[in-house]
């Protein structure tokens, strides 16, 4: 898995929107993002007319970044939305949703994605019982998700869940906090992901 060394505020200035890479600071008058909405370097603050295809190229590389893929494997994920009988562009973002790691940060068990792998990677987490450490795997429905931590791995956990509160777990999840557990009650729809993303810009873009 590729990993972005670079400012990850200049990433968020971008794309136009907070990815939520830092979980504290974003949501502190720290965030660069609040202070510096525009985007970054020189030319920033000029407003750029895109063209059609400049649109969907970076409607592409938002929806990359928030679920950090890279392009190889979002490809791979466009190929075989392409192949279930449904909306393609639903189909995309349902696949990227029902990814192991983002399902741990979903059900608020991690302040970001990027610290969600991280306990996929290290076998913090099982699947129906069994450890799974590929932050890919597509959870089914009706998979049960739960936890492999020390006691100060489950303390963390709580604050995490203590500090997010104000946060809503999807409807399609369902998290029981007494012994941090979540299940997948539903297949993830699109009304269900609340992402200010145009997916048919990204269906366009890779049907040329």
């Amino acid at each position: 898995m590729g990993k972005s060394t670079g400012p990850s505020c200049k990433v968020c200035r971008r794309e136009g929107m907070k990815l939520f890479f830092k979980s504290q600071r974003c949501v502190s008058e720290k965030c660069a993002f609040g202070r510096r909405s525009f985007a970054p370097g020189q030319h920033g603050k000029a407003r750029v007319k895109l063209s059609d295809y400049g649109l969907q190229l970076r409607e592409k590389q938002k929806v990359k970044k928030v679920y950090g893929v890279l392009e190889r494997q979002f490809r791979l994920y466009f190929q075989r939305a392409t192949r279930i009988k449904g909306v393609t562009g639903h189909i995309l973002l349902s696949m990227l949703e029902r990814r192991l790691d983002n399902v741990v940060f979903r059900l608020r068990m991690s302040p970001t994605r990027q610290q969600a792998r991280q306990m996929v990677c290290h076998g913090r987490v099982c699947v129906n019982g069994k450890k799974v450490d590929i932050p890919s795997y597509q959870v089914g429905l009706n998979a049960r998700i739960n936890l492999k931590l020390d006691e100060a791995g489950i303390k963390k956990v709580r604050e995490c869940l203590e500090a997010s509160k104000d946060q809503s777990i999807p409807p399609w999840l369902n998290l029981n906090e007494t012994d941090l557990t979540g299940s997948v009650v539903k297949l993830p729809q699109r009304d269900d992901i609340q992402l200010p993303i145009k997916e048919q810009l990204i269906v366009e873009l890779y049907s040329k």
